[in-house]
């Protein structure tokens, strides 16, 4: 096997492991923050929902009401707490952006040719929310 091959094969389960890890601790962050009101599959349906006065948002719906692109800037940015709706006066998701903010910054392309440094453990949400779409 050539120098070249080998140094190829690395970068790829280098990139493989990189890019699993976001997922898995996405998941782990989604059933602390989020099941309780979304539900374990992202359909709106947590244990609590019933008790809010505004019903969670079925997330397994973002990239069809987003004509089939998830919208992974969009999602982040609502999580963090960037754009957030209000109803009433009252804030209808709390925020999560100062609970996800720690560990390392990852380079997100967020616009063509765009790439910003974005806490991991947010862009790792997100990119979880993107593996529950229908």
């Amino acid at each position: 096997m050539g120098r070249w091959t080998i140094l190829l094969t690395a970068l790829a389960l280098v990139a493989a492991c990189v890019e699993e890890a976001p997922v898995s601790m996405g998941r782990a962050d989604y059933a602390q923050f989020c099941a309780g009101c979304h539900g374990g599959a992202g359909a709106g349906d947590g244990p609590v929902a019933g008790g809010l006065s505004v019903a969670p948002a079925d997330l397994t719906t973002l990239s069809t009401r987003n004509g089939g692109a998830f919208p992974l800037v969009e999602v982040m940015s609502h999580i963090d707490g960037y754009t957030r709706r209000v109803d009433g006066g009252e804030m209808i998701m709390p925020e999560f952006g100062p609970a996800i903010q720690a560990g390392r910054l990852v380079r997100v392309e967020t616009a063509d040719g765009v790439s910003t440094p974005t806490p991991e453990r947010l862009y790792a949400l997100a990119r979880y929310l993107e593996t529950l779409q229908e």
